[in-house]
């Protein structure tokens, strides 16, 4: 039985953090839920999440962090996914490449791999770490363990690497299992290098080949010049908010059933059975639109 909140919108997809520690320190980082001391999530509480989630039809999970290759039990995690879910995993990379050949076996599709920039100083300057090799290399082990389609996330910031975007496309240009995403900022922090996405989407749709329309919050993937580019605008941006089929689980146990809001939490910390499906359809309920 697949669940819908009050507006119409089905729910088939879960994005679950595994913690909310992180070996980075970008300047625009807002993280999945609130950077909390204590233990994050056990495997046996995540197999239950899991179970209620297959319950409910959602067909596609997202582990992320924090930074989740951190955590040692990750394969571990990986397999307890069901069959009948699509499984992948946002990370930013650092770790990852001692790390792909062993997800891929535990049943991980695919990841994102996020990367601000492809100048060494640039990356540092933005993550506060000298690590873009590192990262570089993770691309090319998630590439070659089949972790595909690569997608890169490059949030920009106005100033600092917008200039980057056309490096970017030159650096996946040719790879069909590379995906350039562009994210626009969300001011969580105190950066205020917000660079709006608008200009760069028209060019886009202007030289394209082909435009295609993701199902998730109905958003554009551009092939131009042999590269796919998508673009990624949840910023007063009513499409995003329309379409979104999302339900997170934060690390330290809640559903958060808005990106944009931390003020409708349902905690389900040590909750499983029926209370624990009794909660989700709480979550489910208490999703709302941020943009109308």
């Amino acid at each position: 039985m697949r669940l819908s909140d009050p507006f119409g919108r089905p729910v088939n997809n879960l994005r679950v953090s595994l913690t909310s520690q992180c070996n980075l320190s970008c300047i625009y980082c807002h993280a999945e839920g609130e950077d909390v001391p204590g233990s994050p999530l056990s495997p046996a509480e995540i197999a239950e999440i899991l179970r209620v989630a297959d319950k409910f039809e959602i067909r596609h999970v997202k582990f992320t962090g924090g930074e989740p290759c951190l955590r040692e039990d990750l394969p571990e995690i990986i397999r307890l996914v069901p069959e009948s879910m699509e499984c992948s995993l946002t990370t930013n990379g650092t770790l990852l490449a001692d790390m792909a050949y062993d997800l891929a076996d535990a049943g991980l599709s695919r990841v994102n791999v996020s990367i601000d920039s492809l100048d060494r100083d640039t990356y540092a300057k933005i993550t506060g770490k000298d690590c873009l090799g590192d990262v570089l290399a993770s691309i090319e082990a998630a590439l070659d363990a089949g972790l595909t389609p690569v997608k890169l996330n490059m949030v920009l910031l106005s100033g600092i690497n917008d200039h980057e975007v056309e490096d970017f496309m030159g650096f996946i240009r040719g790879n069909r299992n590379l995906i350039l995403q562009l994210i626009e900022l969300l001011e969580f922090r105190d950066c205020k290098n917000h660079r709006d996405l608008r200009d760069i989407e028209e060019s886009l749709s202007l030289h394209a080949r082909e435009v295609m329309t993701r199902r998730m919050h109905h958003r554009k993937k551009y092939c131009v010049d042999d590269a796919e580019v998508e673009i990624v605008r949840p910023l007063h941006n009513t499409e995003f908010c329309a379409y979104c089929n999302r339900l997170r689980v934060t690390s330290d146990g809640k559903l958060k059933p808005c990106l944009l809001r931390s003020d409708n939490l349902v905690d389900i910390r040590g909750e499983s059975g029926e209370r624990l499906e009794e909660l989700f359809r709480e979550a489910v309920r208490r999703r709302a639109p941020f943009f109308r």
